[in-house]
């Protein structure tokens, strides 16, 4: 395909001649020509380019083009623009056409504009252009689905919180941090988080509040009604750039062009690299018919995120309207050969275009603050008149842009101070004065008033200390994760507003309020380490498995037998949610005492496994491990407890050991006589429940509560818990073998015949 060179994502394209066969231009010099521009000879190519366009009675308007973008390309935008004016009186230039111009502007803006980061790049196309790299960075007082400040704070199953209004508005059914679902129906806001970010942020919270009032208004098409609660809003939060951008888009919409041009405007001082209000304030200014300037924002926004293909394309078509511009009431003689009309007039330039490029003209080491991508609007300041800036000498305005990347592999004559022209290092723009609350304030971060923080603003309501692993409840009331345990064991209500959570307590989602655990630790951090400090003390007095043994009393349980228990009590739901909580996973079982309470002797029990019902109640696995005595009693937030010492067989030798080997394995061979004497119907329950009868032990007093066939025996034996207290209370091996004998002896004899 025939074409000058223009250069769009990498590729080369060609304009197409207007007449090939024309007498005068040379395809095989146009190949030379194609092939020096992809070398990057483009000084060279200029040269064919100008011969054979001199050497033609009438200029072709594709084969200005091609030397327009080669002059493009060879830096010598001046004389770019000359090439392009020409193109353009014989044929309305189109967006695609001006592709190369637009990229080769935005980049020696880029190159000479201090402050502009060379990375600020993102996803093609991307509507928000850079949205999240100039707004307000999101912090912990900030939603994650709409990037402003929480309002109505609502927190979901997994911990994260969000605005209520975007749980509900948006298409968000699972947590776009953890990934984790939630329900959407019955969202309630979080009370003390509400009322936390309405304390520390009151203005911005009450703006936040009339935003979202004004958007509804907006949705609804009561464009009016809306923008009075924008209008609102600003005055209570004039620094937050998303606010007054929504506004300068209301304008839009309402066809307010000239206070849209000024919210943007405004905007863009307060965030000089913010793509998207750069584009907005472009949109404003061609709305207002200010195209000229239109453009010097689309030039920006283009040097700022060179990938956007949308907003280079809008640039492209208000610099294609303003070339057309100029000839729609002027017009080039025909008679006369544009090259040759030059001297003191030269090809028509128009003015626009040297008040899109006039940023292009100030010092190097000016600020974006100060260049006049920043003039639109303000009161101090007007824009030239058409006539000063045509006396501007356009290859002056440009003399100050620096070389093209690489240089030029041949030097033209007109190169003049462009070619060797090298700006000095850019400055980088720093904040004015010197606090760093000002610098966080100036580059949209919040500051949280450390006077207005108050212990008291978080804590639990049940335990009247700072929260500690708060949890939020689905009704919105946040409680220390123990505390509200220990109410649900009692009455699966909320402790304040008494909606019932049976839901909440069958699913078990105590899951941390995130956003609170941040805010202890980051702004209370002093008193939320005293408060660690006492929970790990208190969880170090319950996980003392001597002093305060949690005790469940209840039945017998036996070392290295399973127990298992049906949980219902609160007391007892306590005691075993602690004895998890502590790691021990112990506790100690034992039978009721009508004086004290409970037996002097018991077993510790092992927890295996937990199994929660939807109300509470619990199915707890648990095994024997070791006996112990009770030495005191006591009790704990309703449960007994004990002070105790464990007990262990006491160990023979010599003759009395083989003596006790002899008895142990009599009374083992006893046992397993009565137990396979049973009838089928009552040996299947005993299996059921207890298992088989362990092994013969080949050393019997290998383990300190003796073998375990014995308390296999002795808790499937008919015998009242009395009698099996006697048993379990027994040090001696021997003693208990002889108990076992004589009970063996005595209900096979009962057995019925």
């Amino acid at each position: 395909m025939e074409a000058g060179l223009r250069s769009q994502r990498g590729e080369l394209f060609f304009h197409p001649l207007s007449n090939p066969g024309a007498a005068g231009i040379c395809p095989d010099m146009l190949e030379v020509a194609e092939e020096a521009t992809r070398a990057g000879d483009y000084a060279f190519a200029i040269e064919i380019y100008s011969s054979q366009l001199a050497e033609l009675q009438q200029p072709d308007r594709g084969l200005c083009l091609r030397k327009a973008d080669s002059l493009a390309r060879g830096g010598r935008i001046s004389e770019a623009l000359d090439s392009y004016c020409l193109a353009a009186g014989l044929g309305k230039l189109r967006p695609e056409e001006l592709s190369l111009l637009v990229e080769t502007i935005a980049r020696t803006l880029r190159e000479k504009e201090p402050g502009i980061p060379g990375t600020l790049t993102g996803e093609d196309g991307s509507e928000n252009g850079g949205d999240r790299a100039e707004d307000r960075a999101p912090d912990m007082f900030s939603c994650r689905l709409c990037e402003r400040l929480l309002h109505e704070p609502t927190t979901v199953e997994c911990g994260h919180t969000f605005c209520k209004r975007c749980l509900e508005d948006g298409d968000v059914h699972e947590c776009v941090h953890c990934k984790t679902a939630f329900h959407r129906n019955a969202l309630r806001p979080n009370v003390v988080l509400g009322g936390l970010l309405g304390k520390l942020f009151a203005a911005e919270s009450d703006a936040r509040k009339l935003w979202v009032q004004g958007e509804v208004l907006w949705k609804s098409q009561n464009l009016s009604g809306a923008l009075e609660k924008y209008n609102a809003a600003v005055v209570l939060a004039p620094s937050v750039g998303r606010l007054l951008c929504q506004r300068a888009e209301l304008h839009m919409e309402m066809r307010n062009f000239s206070q849209a041009v000024q919210d943007a405007a405004s905007l863009c001082r307060m965030k000089p690299l913010w793509t998207k209000a750069r584009r907005l304030k472009a949109a404003a200014l061609g709305s207002a018919g200010r195209n000229d300037e239109a453009l010097q924002e689309y030039f920006m926004c283009v040097a700022l995120k060179p990938d956007w293909t949308k907003v280079k394309l809008e640039a492209q078509t208000v610099l294609s309207e303003l070339f057309s511009s100029v000839f729609e009431n002027e017009e080039l003689p025909t008679h006369l050969h544009p090259l040759q009309a030059g001297g003191a007039n030269g090809p028509v330039k128009p003015p626009a275009l040297l008040r899109s490029l006039r940023p292009l003209t100030q010092k190097p080491g000016s600020s974006l603050q100060d260049s006049g991508f920043d003039s639109a609007q303000r009161p101090d300041q007007s824009d030239p008149t058409p006539g000063e800036c045509s006396t501007k000498s356009l290859a002056a305005v440009l003399a100050t842009l620096p070389p093209p990347p690489g240089g030029l592999k041949r030097k033209h004559s007109g190169d003049g101070a462009s070619a060797n022209f090298t700006p000095p290092p850019p400055k980088l723009l720093k904040p004015d004065g010197a606090s760093g609350a000002q610098a966080a304030a100036a580059c949209g971060g919040r500051t949280v008033p450390a006077e207005l923080l108050d212990s008291g603003d978080v804590e639990c309501s049940l335990c009247m200390r700072l929260f500690y692993e708060p949890v939020a409840t689905p009704c919105g009331h946040t409680f220390c994760l123990k505390c509200l345990e220990r109410c649900l064991d009692h009455n699966p209500n909320c402790p304040l507003c008494k909606e019932n959570l049976s839901e909440y307590l069958a699913t078990r989602g105590y899951n941390k309020t995130l956003m609170m655990e941040e805010v202890l630790q980051r702004f209370l951090g002093d008193e939320l380490a005293e408060r660690k400090k006492i929970h790990e003390e208190e969880m170090k007095e319950l996980s003392n498995l001597n002093q305060e043994v949690p005790i469940f009393v209840c039945t017998m349980a036996f070392p290295t037998i399973p127990c298992p228990l049906h949980v219902y009590e609160p007391r007892y739901r306590l005691m075993i949610r602690r004895s998890m909580e502590t790691g021990t996973k112990q506790f100690g079982m034992c039978i009721a005492d009508e004086l004290k309470g409970f037996a002097d002797y018991g077993c510790m029990l092992q927890v295996r496994d937990v199994k929660f019902f939807h109300d509470g109640r619990s199915v707890v696995d648990t095994i024997g491990v070791s006996r112990f005595k009770v030495l005191g009693h006591g009790q704990r937030d309703g449960y007994h407890t004990a002070k105790i010492e464990y007990l262990e067989d006491k160990k023979v030798e010599a003759e009395e050991l083989v003596e006790l080997l002899k008895l142990h394995d009599s009374v083992y061979d006893q046992a397993n006589g009565w137990f396979t004497s049973l009838k089928e119907d009552m040996k299947s329950q005993i299996l059921s429940h207890f298992g088989h009868l362990p092994g013969r032990d080949p050393e019997p007093q290998a383990s300190p509560s003796g073998p375990a066939w014995c308390w296999w025996l002795l808790a499937v034996l008919p015998l009242e818990n009395r009698a099996q207290l006697t048993i379990l209370s027994m040090n001696s091996l021997k003693d208990r073998l002889i108990a076992i004998r004589r009970v063996l002896i005595f209900v096979t004899r009962k057995r019925p015949r």
